[in-house]
């Protein structure tokens, strides 16, 4: 592969992965905590677009019960997202470059 298609090839990467990060808003996981009764939806770029809270758990006696459910809820989303979202951005840039030891794009992510 001479340098100059390497450029082309690394400037399709470039684009791609634009477009791939743009479209991360798509990609989405939701978390869940106590058994279900807290479940919380992010997408790959990492923002909170839903909470649910079962209605049980809407009680002034277990506020900070609650509190830690969705944290451990939005966390839970947080990790589940992170492989979905390379994965997006791995398919996105799939067969552009040849398969170069040490060439690491998680980076660009």
């Amino acid at each position: 592969m001479d340098i100059m298609n390497m450029f082309g090839k690394m400037k399709e990467v470039q684009s791609r992965m634009k477009d791939a990060q743009e479209t991360l808003s798509t990609v989405t996981e939701t978390g869940e905590s106590g058994a279900g009764l807290v479940k919380v939806t992010v997408n790959g770029l990492k923002n909170v677009l839903k909470i649910e809270i079962d209605s049980e758990l809407i009680k002034p006696d277990d506020r900070e019960m609650l509190q830690d459910l969705i944290v451990a809820a939005i966390n839970k989303a947080m990790a589940n997202v992170e492989p979905k979202a390379r994965e997006h951005l791995r398919q996105a840039t799939e067969g552009l470059l040849p398969n170069i030891p040490g060439l690491n794009l998680d980076g660009l992510m």
